[in-house]
């Protein structure tokens, strides 16, 4: 009797496109990059979500409206620095298994960007979600995500420039 076809092959001699595509991550990229990749995923797809769900509250056209524990309406950067406070346990205890895991990574990005997302909020402890100075949320956010995908993006870079810059700063530190 012939053995079964590989589910995870799409023609039964091929591998699969998704695990050609996650062999192609586990080779070029080292596990810290893949974390941050995921951290970068995280804020991004978590900072559209938020801004889609307030839109949508806002706007009447979703079937849900705000959170709150009794009378006190919940933001969301309320559910971020719950999420940041995990990450961070996660990191003091120190598994070594779930540090650098991306998973882990996505909860990091995802918590920072409810954060971001309401940084109007914190910086002057009012609502102004809404308002012009609301403003600032977006443009902080839209700043970490463009500095993190830069770095991610160009990590080799920057590791290299690193090194060269301490080399360089090493030989000037022994002429003088």
């Amino acid at each position: 009797m012939p053995a079964a076809p590989d589910p995870r092959r799409s023609n039964g001699s091929r591998p699969a496109l998704r695990d050609r595509w996650r062999r192609a991550l586990d080779e070029h990229t080292a596990p810290a990059q893949r974390s941050l990749m995921a951290a970068w995923l995280g804020f991004g797809c978590t900072f559209g979500t938020a801004r889609l769900i307030t839109h949508g509250i806002r706007g009447g056209w979703l079937p849900w409206g705000n959170i709150s524990a009794g009378r006190t309406h919940l933001h969301h950067y309320n559910f971020g620095i719950a999420t940041l406070a995990g990450v961070g346990l996660v990191a003091v205890r120190g598994d070594q298994d779930i540090v650098g895991h991306p998973g882990i990574g996505a909860l990091y990005g995802a918590g920072t960007a409810l954060i971001a997302d309401e940084f109007a909020l914190l910086l002057d402890l009012k609502d102004v979600y809404w308002a012009k100075q609301g403003r600032i949320s977006v443009d902080v956010s839209l700043g970490i995500l463009s500095a993190l995908g830069l770095y991610v993006t160009a990590m080799p870079f920057w590791h290299e420039v690193t090194k060269v810059t301490r080399h360089h700063l090493r030989s000037v530190a022994r002429a003088d």
